[in-house]
């Protein structure tokens, strides 16, 4: 029997579907399969109507009995879209079948019908990516259960976007997803567009390393790193880009590789010639020690030099790279065994020369630093005298205060005009005294050059001088050679071993020689250095304990593992902390802990557990800085909610003021995330936590005052300067003066901070807390000669280990005043330095710079005061004696008269002269016109890192970089259009003079003989 099909109770005009629900009610299949078509084609108008039927519909799609299961599913998951239950939707979806089709045009839809398979496809990815990424973490394929049907829609998403050539968002949920056959995918698929390919494959490297870092997956963007290599080895030559490919393999910490990668271009053509220098430059400026070592043994495995310890992370860290690093050693042998052309050796040695610490660009630096210095003696010679000369603390913080403002400039000229001042410190404040050195002398590549700066003071035979002053000597060879005497020909590291051999229980020498072995053999993990530092370690003495647990923290930097003698390393180290009574020792622990899980990110995750759950707070305290270093500059989610919570849960100030601070490490990529994070910490009732909010705004905030996020930061510091605690003023000041440093006069709130600071030392009331704040808030201001600034990751992206150390260490003056000259090693230049094929500086080079001339002019200098004339108070006279003056005068007068009638002709003529040389002369007083908008950088000059957003090059003139994608900033190689003219160039030249610029220069050859003499004499 054939039933008749009833008209479609829908009414005119949509009033109701009533009809359409009552149908669904019917036993007969035929009849709910009809109101369920009729309902898909209405349920967006009348969903608020079909919800109360919901159960009924959902019960059909789950019976398998029924034939238009899908559809009622259909019906179902839009209904439950409007509700906004976007997980049933998205469950009701997947059975939908034919219904939730995400490839079908969207020109044949209706908005509503786009916005929900919008919705649902972002629905059903974020859900795949979040199942994914559990069975990645969980170590095994299927440990979690993805829905087939998921992966289906997920897949049809993967085709729509090679159809519509939506290279990026393919890429984009390839590497959330963490699906390294589909990385690998969408990078082949794209070679069929135009140019798809290596715009995609420089999308995909910022997405793993840039400034977002939105891969957080350490080990997976190996892989994906690993990938990125692969497909630019295999390019031809012309389309092979060598800087990204080099970029990836320091990412992958492959040096072997890497040394091979420039040994081909050293070997091609002079454009590739000098992007190997270039790509030297950017190596050599990211401070990873242990990479340039092994880097110069692959450029020349022959050339003589100390060999760098083995490097665990090449073995460990990517599966993938481990063969290349085996090949490209093997290739090594032979080079060493086969001689090298001389051409390409001079070449090699060139570059290696780049990289290595007693090479150019030390000296490059230096020729800068010294050259470029806007250092304002007065400005200091203020600040000293405006203290009280008894207080120690604050006279070591003037002394802090100078090494900054001098950083790096070599010039000691203040030391030596107020050398009995210096002279006044003694024990520890000596020791901090004499290793402010360091500071100004960094860096030196030569172990003479550095002796010959601190010979009045390093250890000797039969020396007379302080223990303190020997010891702060040796940690000022240690900051002059920090991260950078590995490769030492002169052997800077045997020398602190024989003197730390030497040196026997003197605890001012231990500590000394401990912090500049450490800093010296930053990252290299050389065992035998370990077992020296260990033994002084195990001597339980507090002060020579805590440098040894510090050194030994320097010298495993980044280099805790699982496996191997570091892992054995580090479980004795912990086990010591639990065993010795010395707080110092425990503390330092904890740091040496937290440095040799520097950028190990995941896989410092046990440890971070350990330290963490542990009960003593000391090690809780390491255990946040563990965090900060394994994250630093990942910005992740996860490392930023663990130390949310300590800053609000843990029971002990330090712990919390150490979790608060660390948020500036985690994020100092993404500093715009910071201030809204620690808007309500900067208030909270613990000033330890405020304190902690502010350090974190000035790590990751240093020198952006002219950003959102700056001036948001400068506001909540602004609030503490007037904290009731005193060392929360000092830490608002400090990390103001951070901030705020490399800004012009021009700029709203330096004049402000400039008069703050001044004030609080000119007053007698600020605590000694709040005046030491203010001491080295002058001195940040003007760090390096106002030509620094603070700053944790180099130009060309990497994370600088040397900085962020530098930093940790710095925020432990917190315990031990000696560690502020820590802050030195995050210093950096901030230049813009063009250099030919001969490594000179062309005067023709320019850069643009789009801004008023103002903004980033240097403040001015301190003006000398000018000395008041005292006026001579005038003799009391009598009155009798008043008049005969008079009188007399009055005589005198009518005697000259005469004269004076003949005279005043002359004088209205001269008068009338002088009148018009007067109006001559007014003309020549111009009034200033309008400040130019744009102007012309010459080479070299100061680029501030705000600045560079305005800097641009002139690619039409003679020399352009031959990088194109070189920032405006830092050192550039240039290619010379026109090598067959001449050149205006500038040598690199190193200053010797030590900052005594009025010295008179030599006179012009002359020839002399006896004869002149005589004819002189005679005349």
């Amino acid at each position: 029997m054939t039933m008749v099909m009833p008209p479609a109770p829908v009414p005119a005009g949509g009033a109701s579907a009533a009809g359409l629900l009552a149908l669904l009610q019917e036993d007969e299949p035929m009849l709910q399969s009809h109101a369920l078509k009729q309902l898909y084609t209405c349920v967006d108008q009348f969903w608020s109507e079909v919800a109360g039927s919901v159960p009924r519909i959902e019960a059909l799609s789950e019976d398998t009995s029924f034939e238009h299961r899908e559809l009622a599913a259909a019906v179902a998951s839009r209904c439950f879209f409007h509700l906004e239950e976007y997980n049933d939707a998205l469950r009701l979806a997947l059975g939908a079948g034919q219904y939730f089709d995400v490839t079908a045009p969207s020109a044949g839809q209706t908005p509503a019908e786009v916005q929900y398979v919008e919705t649902m496809v972002a629905k059903c990815i974020d859900e795949y990516v979040r199942l994914r990424n559990e069975e990645d973490e969980a170590g095994s394929a299927g440990a979690t259960e993805i829905d087939g049907r998921m992966v289906a829609i997920v897949e049809r998403m993967f085709e729509r976007c090679y159809n519509d050539q939506a290279w990026t968002q393919a890429m984009g949920v390839a590497l959330e997803a963490r699906r390294l056959d589909k990385v690998k995918e969408v990078l082949e698929r794209s070679e069929t567009a135009a140019g798809a390919k290596a715009s995609l494959l420089a999308y995909t490297l910022d997405v793993c390393v840039g400034k977002q870092q939105l891969l957080h997956s350490r080990d997976f963007r190996l892989q994906v790193l690993g990938v990125l290599v692969e497909l630019h080895q295999a390019m031809p030559d012309g389309e092979r880009d060598y800087a990204s490919e080099v970029h990836c393999l320091q990412q992958l910490d492959n040096a072997a590789a890497a040394g091979e990668t420039l040994k081909t271009l050293l070997s091609g053509t002079e454009a590739q010639h000098l992007l190997a220098y270039q790509l030297g430059f950017d190596i050599a400026e990211s401070d990873h020690q242990a990479f340039i070592l092994a880097v110069l043994i692959q450029l020349d495995p022959s050339a003589p030099g100390p060999l760098p310890p083995p490097t665990p992370a090449q073995a460990g860290d990517a599966m993938q790279t481990g063969a290349a690093d085996g090949a490209a050693a093997e290739e090594g042998e032979a080079a060493a065994a086969t001689p090298m052309d001389p051409a390409l050796k001079e070449r090699v040695d060139r570059l290696a020369g780049v990289l290595r610490a007693s090479g150019f660009m030390v000296d490059l630096q230096l020729n800068f630093l010294h050259g470029q210095s806007k250092a304002d003696p007065l400005l200091l010679l203020s600040v000293k005298e405006a203290l009280e000369p008894r207080n120690a603390t604050l006279h070591q913080a003037t002394v802090a205060a100078h090494a900054f403002m001098y950083a790096g400039t070599a010039n000691t000229s203040f030391v030596r005009e107020h050398i009995e001042w210096f002279g006044k410190s003694s024990n520890w404040a000596k020791f901090s005294a004499t290793a402010s050195i360091g500071v100004i002398h960094r860096p030196k590549g030569l172990l003479s050059q550095s002796q010959q700066v601190l010979e009045a003071y390093l250890p000797r035979p039969g020396g007379n001088s302080s223990p303190y002053s020997e010891g702060g000597a040796l940690y000022a060879l240690g900051l002059i050679h920090a991260a950078k005497a590995g490769d030492s020909e002169e052997g800077v590291i045997p020398y602190l071993l024989e003197t730390l051999s030497n040196a026997g229980p003197n605890e001012p020498l231990q500590h000394g020689g401990c912090l500049a072995v450490g800093l010296s053999a930053m990252g290299t993990a050389d065992k035998q250095m370990y077992e020296v530092l260990k033994n002084i370690l195990f001597n339980d003495s507090a002060i020579g304990g805590e440098a040894a647990a510090y050194g030994i923290g320097l010298l495993l930097l980044g280099q805790s593992r699982p496996d191997g003698w570091t892992a054995e390393a580090l479980t004795e180290l912990l086990a010591y902390a639990h065993d010795t009574q010395h707080e110092k020792i425990i503390r330092a622990l904890g740091i040496a802990a937290a440095l040799a899980s520097y950028g190990r990110e995941e896989a410092a995750e046990t440890l971070i557990e350990t330290l963490a759950r542990d009960r003593d707070a000391i090690i809780r305290y390491g255990a946040m800085y563990t965090i900060g270093l394994a994250y630093a500059g990942t910005g992740a989610n996860g490392a930023v909610r663990r130390l949310l919570h300590v800053a609000v849960s843990d029971v002990s100030d330090d712990v919390r003021r150490a979790a608060v601070t660390n948020l500036g490490f985690v994020l100092f990529r993404q500093a715009e995330r910071l201030p809204p994070l620690v808007a309500l910490l900067a208030e909270s009732y613990n000033p330890h936590v405020r304190y902690g909010a502010a350090l974190a705004l000035g790590i990751a905030l240093a020198g952006q005052a002219a950003t959102e996020a700056g001036a948001t930061a400068l506001s909540m510091l602004s609030a503490m300067h007037d904290d009731t605690v005193d060392f929360v003023r000092q830490g608002a000041l400090i990390s103001s003066a951070l901030v705020l440093m490399q800004q012009p006069d021009v700029f709203p709130a330096i004049k402000p901070f400039r008069e703050k600071i001044a004030g609080i030392l000119k007053e007698k009331h600020p605590s000694t807390m709040t005046k030491m704040g203010a001491v080295l808030a002058h001195g940040l201001l003007d760090a390096g000669g106002r030509n620094v600034t603070l700053s944790l990751s180099s130009r060309a992206g990497f994370t600088k280990a040397s900085a962020v150390v530098g930093v940790a260490l710095w925020a432990q003056h917190w315990y031990w005043y000696p560690l502020q000259h820590m802050l030195g090693l995050s210093f950096s230049p901030t230049a813009l330095i063009g250099l030919n094929k001969d490594f000179k500086m062309p005067t023709q080079f320019t850069a643009h710079c789009a801004t008023k001339p103002s903004k980033f002019a240097y403040p001015k200098m301190t003006e000398a005061k000018k000395e008041e004339k005292k006026e001579r108070v005038e003799t009391v006279k009598l009155s009798t004696t008043a008049k005969a003056q008079a009188r007399a005068a009055k005589k005198e007068k009518d005697e000259k008269k005469d004269d004076d009638v003949m005279d005043a002709d002359e004088g209205e003529e001269k008068k009338i002269e002088g009148g018009e040389e007067k109006k001559e002369e007014e003309p020549e007083k111009k009034k200033k016109g309008p400040e130019p908008l744009s102007f012309k950088l010459s080479n070299p000059s100061r680029v501030t890192p705000e600045q560079v957003q305005y800097v641009s090059f002139d690619m039409n003139q003679r020399y352009t970089p031959i990088n194109p994608r070189s920032k405006p900033a830092g050192i550039v190689i240039l290619m010379d259009k026109t090598p067959d003219e001449p050149e205006d160039v500038t040598a690199v030249e190193v200053p010797t003079n030590d900052g005594n610029e009025d010295e008179a220069d030599a006179p012009e050859p002359f020839e002399w003989s006896p004869a002149m003499q005589a004819a002189g004499a005679s005349a």
